[in-house]
């Protein structure tokens, strides 16, 4: 079992190590991390969110317990062991229930976090930030009250709850990147981060849960990283510089560092090295899978086999008839949005792959690459990154040799 409280300890002692945190519902996807978990060894997180898995099933369609049964039944047939994994619950609070009434919100909220930690989640993230039925922005002392409420629920319904790790705090980029260019994003400031400590503390010792408080892991914080439709906010030591001596006055406790996703390997690494034990990425993942998808469709295009997929089309076609997930976050003339579409790095085409006729036309694709046969010469036009000799001439492993252009370089920054 993968000792999360160690490594932080490791990591305070300034060894530059942390866990690459991957939020992500894509099965293409965490196939591509699991292979690579089997190749190298290296400690996992696997991450669901409130949205994604929830007890009316999210946008998954899944329960808790389905979605774990699901990542070990997929680790399993790739060889990963369960010691190897850790699977974690982010913003596990009312949020998918946040136009309800305070009290109705937390009743689904205590039984979500019911479900994650029956399951047997590990890693917890108490989000209770925000506000429900109308009711005005909380302060700091409420969100600490809700979120030591649903710790209490966690507690009582682990199958081991001595191995349970809590993050806290919600000072997070918004989620899925900004909607617009900022000249500059606020850094947490230390009585930010204080106070958010001072609360949880109070609230934790009020419910009896000294035990809980003891296996806290990390604050969540806005180091001051984010990305936009189109550009990076990189990380600047310098202007975080305040966090770091904060936390080092915090025995035993890391950050956990949202919305890392395309932050140069240099500034991944010096995240780390600040203590943001946790790094959490999710749309450069699918990012990644999108390129890797498209860049075979053109293969497919090449090759012009009887019976083309399409799939380029039919994904074009099923977010023009279903566009919630996109219609809010992409504005412009109609040639901006569908380059927003396509390229964006807040990868709203995330939400499109589970589609059944997209996922058909997705397996159609493989299915004709595979059946035409593919040769290094042609990959090689697509898949630009590739040694001779070494190109790969299968789609699948095409597809998870692109993913991992992520996740490697987030191993790398994490030290393993």
């Amino acid at each position: 079992m993968i000792d999360i409280k160690r490594l932080i300890e490791e990591n305070r002692a300034r060894r530059a190590v942390g866990l690459p945190c991957f939020c992500t519902a894509n099965e293409h996807v965490l196939r591509a991390i699991l292979r690579h978990c089997a190749a190298t060894g290296a400690p996992t997180v696997i991450e669901a969110t409130c949205n994604q898995v929830n007890q009316d099933g999210g946008y998954t369609g899944m329960t808790a317990p389905e979605f774990i049964a699901w990542i070990h039944g997929m680790a399993e047939a790739e060889g990963v062991p369960a010691c190897q994994l850790v699977l974690g619950g982010d913003h596990l609070g009312p949020n998918p229930w946040r136009k309800a009434s305070p009290a109705e919100a937390m009743t689904n909220a205590r039984e979500l976090v019911r479900q994650y930690a029956a399951a047997g989640f590990r890693k917890i993230h108490l989000d209770a930030s925000m506000a429900c039925g109308g009711e005005p922005p909380l302060s700091f002392a409420e969100i600490a009250e809700r979120a030591a409420d649903l710790c209490a629920v966690a507690e009582a319904n682990a199958p081991d709850p001595e191995g349970l790790v809590y993050v806290i705090g919600t000072e997070v980029p918004i989620p899925g990147g900004e909607t617009e260019d900022v000249d500059a994003l606020d850094v947490t400031s230390v009585a930010r981060f204080e106070d958010t400590i001072a609360t949880h503390r109070e609230a934790f010792d009020k419910h009896g849960l000294d035990a809980a408080w003891s296996r806290i892991a990390a604050i969540v914080t806005q180091p001051g990283v984010d990305f936009s439709h189109s550009s990076i906010y990189p990380f600047d030591p310098d202007a975080a510089s305040h966090l770091r001596v904060a936390i080092e006055g915090e025995p035993g406790l890391g950050f956990e560092a949202h919305s890392t996703d395309y932050q140069p390997t240099d500034a991944l690494r010096a995240l780390v090295q600040n203590h943001f034990v946790f790094l959490k990425v999710g749309p450069e993942l699918t990012f990644r899978f999108r390129e890797a998808v498209y860049a075979l469709a053109d293969v497919e295009d090449v090759i012009q086999p009887p019976q083309p997929s399409n799939v380029k089309q039919i994904v074009a076609e099923r977010m023009a008839a279903n566009p919630d997930a996109w219609t809010d976050y992409y504005k412009g003339d109609e040639q901006k949005i569908e380059l927003l579409k396509l390229f964006s790095y807040s990868d709203r085409i995330r939400y499109y792959w589970p589609d059944r006729k997209i996922s058909r036309a997705l397996e159609a694709m493989i299915a004709n690459l595979r059946a035409e046969g593919l040769t290094p010469n042609i990959i090689s036009r697509y898949f630009t990154a590739g040694d001779f000799g070494k190109i790969s001439t299968d789609p699948i492993a095409l597809m998870n040799e692109h993913i991992n252009l992520c996740t490697q370089r987030y191993f790398e920054a994490c030290g393993h």
